[in-house]
């Protein structure tokens, strides 16, 4: 009896594999991952209940960093907008076109020909700039990296800004895209710049232009008839006045 409780006791204590797993090198080191991460989300937690408002600042910055990253537009975006503002400008006859718009677009679309359309994609914005060569272009002059254009003139390369799921130069430039300024040139400088109407101006036509589309009662057509009659009566009094007296000065 006692052999087998000493044989029973030196035997070694079988480990299951989940046991064996977590009492590894690479489940102590999750372990301790895992216990760093809930201390800190517990303390971001702890900092948010104390401090609210600057919690929400950043919660809000984050959010729209993120919101902003996700709407920045890509390169088919731009395709789509420059087919969309070459159609609006091909619709209109050359003679009331915006010059800046023409321009700009025709600029946009002669460089895309070309194979110099080059799009950067910063995360928060997007950069639509103007390369020297095509991406295809075996030249010596466009493969050689000392020959390029620094960096300090891409000012002047830089062709749009998309941010925010727009393209804003050439939503800049398209508008009053159906207006061609060269027109107005001979006009005085006061008459080159219109002014918007005010809000009174705009009900009191709309006002009108609701009243012409009502129909006419019977009793305002006999108004208007019997005031066209009292007009003429008062026109024929007044020629009658102005005979007698025309006959009575002949007389004397």
């Amino acid at each position: 009896m006692t052999e087998t409780t000493t044989q029973t006791a030196a035997a070694p204590v079988k480990r299951s594999r989940w046991e064996a797993l977590k009492n590894s090198k690479a489940g102590v080191w999750c372990r301790s991952l895992a216990s760093d991460y809930k201390e800190a989300c517990k303390e971001a937690v702890l900092g948010a209940w104390e401090k609210p408002l600057k919690a929400t600042v950043y919660v809000t910055l984050l959010g729209g960093a993120s919101a902003r990253f996700y709407t920045s537009p890509d390169r088919s975006s731009l395709e789509a907008a420059l087919l969309e503002r070459s159609n609006q400008l091909g619709l209109l006859s050359p003679w009331i076109r915006n010059a800046t718009s023409d321009g700009h677009v025709q600029t946009l679309v002669k460089v895309r020909n070309e194979g110099r359309l080059r799009h950067a994609n910063l995360g928060l914005l997007s950069l639509v700039y103007c390369g020297n060569y095509d991406l295809d272009c075996a030249l010596y002059e466009a493969r050689c990296s000392n020959l390029s254009t620094p960096w300090l003139k891409f000012p002047e390369r830089l062709l749009d800004v998309g941010f925010a799921g727009r393209w804003w130069i050439l939503d800049s430039k398209m508008q009053d895209f159906d207006v061609n300024e060269d027109e107005y040139k001979h006009l005085p400088a006061h008459m080159q710049a219109t002014s918007p109407p005010s809000v009174q101006e705009v009900e009191r036509n709309e006002k009108l232009h609701k009243e012409s589309w009502l129909p006419l009662s019977m009793e305002e057509e006999e108004k208007k008839d019997e005031q066209m009659v009292n007009t003429k009566e008062e026109v024929v009094s007044e020629e009658n006045q102005a005979e007698q007296l025309q006959e009575e000065q002949t007389a004397n």
